[in-house]
């Protein structure tokens, strides 16, 4: 399938043109506390031909059969193209959490490291975070590590997800 740059796409965003559009998938979830857990998620890269894209992912928990048991998290976010290929992004939750993001593309791939994070007064805290994604044979690869107050910063939440 041949890939074409969105129209109206800003210039600056060309390297990061292959996230536009809206992925579907399935993931996993674990973490010290927490059952193990299975989800169906789905994210979408936008843009108004500004130098930024939008973010939005929601995701549910789903049982064995695929089944959909209840609404999981949900993020809001802008993310923005720095010289050097860096790569700033913030990140709103709907459990409470705000956070910025400093990060790096090179090709298909980001890294992005958590730069700082606000938590409401009622929502949990993370202390440090990681997440990388990535486009591996046609396909969006999400990788979530992260830190709360007592736990080393460890595997979170991992999801791929198809193009619709």
């Amino acid at each position: 399938m041949a890939f074409t740059i969105p129209e109206g796409l800003h210039p600056d965003l060309n390297p990061l043109a292959w996230l536009v559009g809206t992925w579907r998938g399935k993931g996993h979830g674990d973490y010290p506390g927490i059952d193990r857990f299975d989800f169906a998620q789905e994210v979408t890269f936008n843009h108004d031909g500004r130098g930024f894209l939008t973010y939005f992912s929601r995701s549910w928990i789903i049982d064995a059969n695929d089944d959909i048991v209840r609404p999981a998290a949900s993020e809001t976010g802008f993310w923005r193209i720095k010289p050097n290929n860096v790569l700033e992004v913030l990140i709103a939750h709907s459990s409470g959490i705000t956070e910025g993001w400093l990060g790096r593309f090179e090709g298909p791939k980001i890294q992005l490291v958590m730069d700082q994070g606000y938590s409401a007064p009622s929502a949990k805290s993370v202390t440090e975070g990681s997440r990388l994604y990535g486009l591996v044979e046609g396909e969006l690869f999400f990788a979530y590590d992260m830190a709360v107050p007592g736990k080393d910063l460890q595997a979170h939440i991992w999801s791929t997800l198809a193009r619709s």
